[in-house]
């Protein structure tokens, strides 16, 4: 092993973007053990090779780098520093990289936790889907101390093909992810609304979709999510579920800050309608079953 993977990783959350990290650190060479309640998950990942532990203790036992893909700021703070956590397990002067997406006051909290038990802290959510995770070839955008992105260049570059270095501060990572999900919250919503819009005055709706792709008023989430409508495919990529928390941390921060949100509080406002229809852990996407299900519109696979 060179000096570039003998950093010994853990990766905590093998859903479809950790598993996806993790995928890629293996093929760079690293020895990668994880870690996730998910008993599928936990399977995939050993398919892929890599070591499966029974918890996040045990997972980070000795561990230089802790890799926390987790949905929200609880579910990082539960992994890092509940009774069978990570944190006291990692190896002295470890690091973790947090990459949920989170307010910035909750990522300094984590870092300062951290720091009291002599472990650096990396605020790094990521961006990029499933398929970008495998690949290696996410957007990063990162905060912390120069020192630390020094050591994890090498884990940085095994996961991403775009890392951005915001600055030494904790937070300043989260607050960049946060003004992303305000945009992509606002584009699948109003993708949503689109493509079942174009159904109701009875157009070809894959027509549609080839020609807004060539068109001004197409957006990546439009060209992403709209396939799934078409085929009638919701299985969860990005779940519901994701963007009522994301835009609710946006509704919370425009608040506090006495800064209207109002196209994003609408967004959030058809996500949470979407959850309430039962769809919150179906793909993001379903917001055009729940627009379609209001007008009495049959998508690919709702016929009645």
């Amino acid at each position: 092993m060179n000096a570039t993977t003998d950093l010994r990783i853990c990766v905590l959350g093998l859903g479809s973007m950790g598993l996806g990290m993790a995928a890629s650190l293996l093929k760079r060479g690293f020895t990668v053990t994880g870690y996730d309640p998910n008993v599928d998950a936990v399977n995939r990942f050993a398919d892929a090779g890599g070591r499966a532990a029974a918890s996040p203790g045990e997972a980070a036992r000795g561990a230089d780098v802790v890799l926390c893909v987790v949905v929200n700021a609880v579910q990082t703070e539960t992994a890092l520093f509940a009774a069978d956590g990570a944190a006291t397990a990692m190896a002295p002067g470890g690091i973790v990289i947090s990459s949920a997406t989170m307010s910035p006051d909750a990522a300094r909290a984590l870092a300062a936790r951290c720091a009291d038990l002599g472990l650096g802290y990396l605020d790094a959510p990521i961006s990029g889907g499933a398929a970008r995770a495998a690949a290696g070839e996410l957007t990063i955008m990162a905060s912390g101390p120069a020192a630390v992105f020094g050591r994890l260049r090498p884990v940085l570059d095994a996961i991403a093909s775009k890392v951005y270095e915001l600055g030494e501060e904790a937070g300043t990572g989260a607050a960049f992810k946060v003004v992303n999900q305000l945009l992509a919250g606002v584009h699948i919503a109003a993708a949503c609304e689109a493509i079942t819009f174009a159904k109701a005055m009875n157009l070809d709706i894959r027509k549609v979709y080839e020609v807004i792709t060539a068109s001004a008023g197409n957006s990546w989430m439009f060209e992403n999510r709209v396939p799934h409508i078409l085929d009638g495919d919701y299985a969860p990529r990005s779940a519901v579920d994701i963007f009522t928390k994301d835009l609710g941390i946006v509704s919370d921060i425009g608040r506090g800050l006495k800064f209207p949100t109002p196209i994003a509080a609408m967004a959030l406002q058809m996500f949470v309608m979407t959850a309430a229809a039962g769809m919150g852990r179906d793909d993001d996407a379903s917001v055009a079953r729940m627009i379609a299900g209001l007008a009495g519109l049959d998508l690919p696979g709702m016929e009645r």
